[in-house]
């Protein structure tokens, strides 16, 4: 494999992260309410990625045009994290991996009708195959009937989360040539912070309950770390350093990765069963990423 295509695989590696938060959950980070844990997960991992770009990266002056740029990704990661954790909250686990299927889906529509990306037959065909194969892994694992249950509003913002991370990724595109992919996570993340900070008292004014259980416990502070460093800082620089070298399209079927990692991860460390479909879905998966990124 060359090293573009290497690169280009790097997104593989962030829905790889982002599939260890099914284990990290299970160790209590749910004990800090959504909106709160969000922004503690944003502003770690802003910390850390601009350390990085100041260690590696010269001094470099944006226009206003670029920080208006920079400032629309902030805003649309504080509506895909907000909506997500909010939204998964209030569904149940069939119902959340809504947002692990749609998407990829979106990102394929806006990277064709936004940035002008081809839409071969190879790449619809693998998504498509790719999209089949996740369903197949989340039919083993979720009960299907589930879906119809449930809080409604809780699926809207989970739709709408899905869009949002999409738009995220790929209105990211033009940033990334311009710059890099280390620079604009960066100062996308950076100018989020605040966004997700006023929604802290906001939360507590609604529920203030939901923070009685909240204690620096050592599940906890890993949680947070763990999302701060890894899910935040590490695999957000991963999904756009692999928007340098292939289409946002193209990178977007990588996020079909994330269950099939969470569930072999909670066979391994939580000794969960796995079923057949993990082989059979995982199977038609694998064709499918493979037939956008040989495209």
């Amino acid at each position: 494999m060359d090293r573009d295509r290497l690169l280009a695989a790097a997104p593989l590696l962030a829905a790889g992260i982002w599939g260890g938060m099914y284990v990290v959950s299970k160790w209590g980070f749910r004990s800090i309410p959504p909106l709160t844990l969000a922004f503690l997960r944003v502003a770690l991992g802003a910390g850390v990625l601009y350390v990085a770009v100041r260690a590696t990266t010269p001094a470099r002056s944006f226009d206003r045009n670029e920080w208006r740029r920079f400032a629309a990704l902030a805003v649309w990661l504080t509506a895909a994290l907000s909506t997500q954790f909010v939204g998964t909250d209030l569904t149940n686990a069939s119902q959340g991996s809504l947002l692990t299927v749609l998407t990829p889906v979106f990102m394929l529509a806006l990277g064709v009708t936004a940035l002008g990306e081809p839409l071969t037959r190879r790449k619809s065909v693998g998504t498509a195959l790719a999209t089949l194969g996740t369903l197949v892994v989340l039919s083993g694992q979720y009960d299907a009937a589930a879906l119809a249950g449930g809080s409604v509003s809780g699926v809207a913002l989970l739709l709408f989360s899905s869009l949002c991370f999409a738009a995220f990724s790929v209105f990211a595109k033009p940033l990334i040539r311009r710059y890099s992919a280390l620079e604009t996570a960066t100062y996308a993340t950076v100018l989020s912070v605040p966004l997700f900070g006023a929604l802290v008292p906001v939360e507590f004014y609604l529920d203030p309950a939901a923070f009685d259980s909240v204690s620096p416990s050592l599940p906890v502070v890993g949680a947070v770390l763990y999302l701060g460093l890894l899910s935040t800082a590490a695999a957000w620089y991963c999904w756009y350093k692999g928007m340098e070298y292939a289409d946002a399209s193209t990178v977007g079927v990588f996020f079909f990765a994330q269950p099939v990692v969470g569930i072999l991860l909670g066979a391994v460390v939580l000794s969960e069963p796995v079923g057949l479909e993990l082989l059979g879905g995982g199977a038609v998966l694998a064709v499918g990423v493979f037939l956008v990124n040989a495209d």
